[in-house]
């Protein structure tokens, strides 16, 4: 049982949970700063055990969905439960526990007279899921992809101080994430253009070229900084270190557009996973310090 849960652990990639994590942890210090408070130790554990569950959740329910697709795709076929590490059964059972843990932790912002998050949980929930299936039938997929990390700082909101939806602030965050995400997304579907078309499965790179999807992304991006931009002006919290990751932001992105130029997809991985994992970590971490700095 051990050994399961460390094949699962490792099968659901959890050190990929920093694309969205720090976007979370920003959106609570910033829902809580525009009530002049910090966020409590048990909201932030609430927070951090609502994000690992529900992200755990998603990532579960993606590998049960395309067990078979990932066992005809020689770059997926090592995967758990193609390659007989897993049992379907043992990881539609996490799905279960994960979405039960998740609607926990949801209702532990009760206590707050919050009863948004646990109202809200299945159809957070039903998105998350809703991802797994969507490349069935639609190139829209980066796109949902990209929303589902981005309800992270909306659900974070919500759960710390809801009054906080009333500021444009936290829009232009969900919008941020939701644009990056779904750009680097369409970059990573380089990697499987011949056998999603050999599968009929959709993606912008299958289904309308390398090329023309490659500038989709680039146009994703380009809104991206926009939206981070435009935070940085209107969230009064935010000042000089956020603005100083913004700017970081932009040479790192066109870095990402660089090592990926002409459909090449050899440097993948690092255009993925090193340079946008560093961009979620420093904009975090910075705006969180300015948020701490401006109380």
């Amino acid at each position: 049982m051990i050994r399961s849960f460390q094949t699962f652990a490792r099968d659901i990639k959890l050190s990929h949970s920093i694309f969205a994590l720090p976007f979370a942890l920003l959106a609570m210090f910033l829902a809580a700063g525009s009530m002049t408070r910090l966020p409590t130790w048990i909201e932030a554990l609430l927070i951090l055990w609502c994000m690992f569950t529900a992200r755990t959740f998603a990532m579960a329910t993606n590998r049960w969905a395309d067990r078979k697709l990932d066992a005809a795709n020689p770059r997926t076929a090592g995967r758990a439960i193609p390659s007989g590490q897993l049992s379907p059964w043992f990881v539609f059972l996490m799905m279960i526990l994960c979405a039960i843990g998740f609607v926990a932790g949801c209702a532990g912002f009760i206590p707050n007279l919050n009863p948004w998050p646990l109202v809200l949980s299945p159809l957070v929930l039903f998105w998350l899921a809703f991802y797994s299936f969507a490349k069935r039938f639609t190139w829209l997929c980066h796109v949902i992809l990209g929303i589902a990390l981005a309800i992270s700082p909306l659900a974070a909101a919500i759960a710390i101080e809801p009054a906080y939806l009333k500021e444009a602030p936290v829009y232009l965050l969900v919008l941020m994430v939701a644009t990056w995400v779904a750009g680097f997304d369409i970059i990573y579907a380089l990697q499987d253009v011949e056998v999603d078309r050999q599968s009929g499965l959709y993606s912008m790179p299958s289904r309308l070229g390398e090329r023309k999807a490659l500038w989709i992304s680039r146009g994703l991006h380009v809104v991206s900084l926009i939206a981070l931009v435009s935070l940085w002006n209107l969230e009064r919290q935010l000042g000089l270190l956020f603005f100083i990751g913004v700017v970081i932001v932009a040479g790192l992105l066109i870095l990402e557009h660089a090592l990926v130029w002409g459909s090449k997809t050899g440097r993948i991985n690092m255009a993925f996973f090193t340079v946008n994992g560093v961009i979620s970590l420093l904009l975090g971490l910075l705006g969180i310090i300015d948020v701490l700095m401006a109380r």
